[in-house]
């Protein structure tokens, strides 16, 4: 009887769970079972591993094998296995030595040739084993960069099993032709699954200078104002507007604005990305902030997250640390849209299904974009909008007022007149985002130690007992509150963008000019605020 151990990582979402893939044969008739509550391509590994075994040079062995995956109660899935069974078994037959195998987290699919194929999640399943205390990992030599990661961590990035056998045997590795120059390396098709996240709009910039800038904006003062605004605090933002004002160039610029995700967030955002396969090959480390603009066709469930068994990551968590945009907001189902408004609280989605329930990160900052009607025209003097105002109102009212009170910022943005057109853009993403990071660092100052880093998570008692304005600065806010116009909630999210326009003018806390401000791109009332206190220059 033969008894060998290696490990592996089952996903739960963007989380893992270090599995124990155990072998043992014992005399009988040859068969192959796989227990421990496998799926479907799971249990299609017994043919992959054995194809695999053979065609690398090793002998099968003739007995009754049985390999389990502990723990049995957590569902697992995918071709990820294929390698640690294969080792499992060969260490079972003595080919190796089972001592070598015990403590090493073995993560690939096989080929039948006995390649190595990359899969999705490397980097979640690595940072798992990590956290368990395992030190040495193999993966495939494809995603080995993406692995590296993850500080602590052995990686051995391998081509072949035969290559495997041979440094797990201390024999000389056998030479793999390399895939010939200009070719695409077919084993890569196993990261970027079509469907699997492409068609959810997520992408990401390429940083300050390498994507769309500002200075190609005409107009749009108060606009800009709003951009700068939720780029330095955080806050959500809706833009309305007739067509073709601008309200998708501006939402497109916004990334641009935002700081450097830090190591942290870059881990986090590239987790997601591994999992859902839309992160490029060869770039294992997102460093910008991503941004997801899906259809307006787009599904509740691909919004949240869904799929059969185990939900996979949606648009909400594609755009996590980043910017998720929804253009033509009423036009989304309204119960894809209030499905949106547990994230936007807490920053994560819990998706339950038939499969398990997963908890995604989804902690994005949300730009609606709008149109006033039907038509577009609606707001246009002399435009010739024919939509009767029943129209216009359930039209409008496709955004729940639930919702639209999770929005920080509401912007008008007006059509742009020849004579800006004429004059040219506005400053460049390079100088707006310098004060943006500049306004975080003064935020992430006054908050140290409290687990908060911008204005928008600060709740709203902090912000009314810890952190005062300026004496009479909330008179106006305490007006609009008399009259119904402002909720209480509403009144958080006005100090808490009052504290950001602070922050972007380098003052020690908010006085009645930033308040006044905070409050007109609040409930999108002009005031004259924008004209004398407009944190846009």
């Amino acid at each position: 009887m033969g008894f060998a151990r290696a490990c592996s990582v089952a996903l739960v979402g963007v989380e893992g769970v270090v599995v124990e893939v155990q072998a043992d044969l014992e005399p009988g008739v040859a068969a192959f079972t796989l227990v421990g509550l496998p799926d479907k391509s799971l249990v299609e590994s017994r043919d992959r591993v054995r194809a695999a075994v053979v065609n690398s040079g090793a002998e099968w062995p003739q007995k009754k094998l049985t390999v389990g995956l502990s723990p049995a109660s957590v569902p697992k899935g995918g071709s990820g296995f294929d390698l640690a069974v294969a080792v499992s078994v060969l260490a079972a037959a003595e080919r190796i030595d089972p001592r070598q195998i015990a403590d090493l987290v073995l993560i690939g699919e096989l080929g039948l040739d006995g390649r190595v194929r990359p899969v999705r999640g490397v980097l979640p399943a690595v940072l798992a084993a990590a956290e368990a205390g395992y030190e040495q990992v193999v993966v495939p030599e494809q995603t080995a960069g993406e692995a590296s990661l993850v500080p602590g961590v052995s990686v051995l990035g391998v081509r072949t099993l035969r290559q495997l056998i041979a440094v797990l045997a201390d024999e000389p590795v056998p030479h793999e032709e390399p895939v010939a120059a200009g070719r695409r390396d077919p084993a890569l098709a196993g990261l970027l699954v079509p469907g699997a996240g492409v068609g959810s709009g997520a992408r990401t910039v390429s940083g300050v200078g390498g994507g769309p800038d500002l200075a190609d904006v005409a107009g749009q003062r108060t606009a800009r104002t709003g951009l700068e605004v939720a780029a330095a605090g955080g806050h959500h933002l809706l833009l309305t507007g007739p067509p073709g004002a601008g309200k998708t160039m501006l939402a497109e610029r916004l990334p641009g604005v935002l700081p450097p995700l830090t190591r942290r967030e870059s881990l986090e955002v590239t987790a997601v990305h591994s999992v859902a396969g839309v992160l490029p090959p060869g770039e294992p480390l997102v460093r910008t902030a991503p941004y997801c603009a899906p259809h307006h066709s787009a599904t509740m469930q691909a919004l949240v997250g869904g799929g059969h068994g185990l939900p996979r990551p949606g648009a909400v968590s594609l755009a996590h640390r980043g910017v998720l945009f929804l253009d033509e907001a009423p036009e989304f189902s309204g119960k894809a849209l209030d499905a949106l408004r547990q994230p936007l609280e807490s920053g994560h989605v819990v998706v339950a299904r038939s499969g398990g329930v997963v908890r995604l990160p989804a902690r994005f900052l949300m730009v609606l974009a709008a149109n006033p009607c039907p038509c577009g025209r609606h707001t246009l003097h002399g435009s010739g909008c024919e939509c009767p105002p029943s129209v216009v109102r359930r039209y409008q009212a496709r955004m729940s007022g639930p919702l639209l009170d999770r929005v920080d910022l509401r912007i008008e943005v007006e059509p742009v007149h020849r004579s800006a057109l004429a004059g040219g853009g506005g400053e460049s993403t390079a100088v707006v985002a310098a004060r943006v990071l500049e306004a975080r660092a003064r935020a992430a100052a006054r908050l140290r130690g409290t687990g908060w880093s911008v204005n928008s998570e600060v709740p709203g008692h902090e912000l009314r007992t810890r952190w005062t304005v300026a004496p009479g600065a909330l008179e106006a806010v305490e007006r609009d509150m008399d009259r119904g116009l402002l909720t209480a909630r509403g009144l958080d999210r006005v100090l808490r963008v009052a504290w950001t326009i602070a922050d972007l003018h380098g003052r020690d806390r908010p006085d009645a000019r930033d308040v006044a401000l905070a409050l007109e791109l609040r409930t999108g009332i002009a005031r004259g605020a924008a004209g004398l206190a407009g944190a846009a220059r």
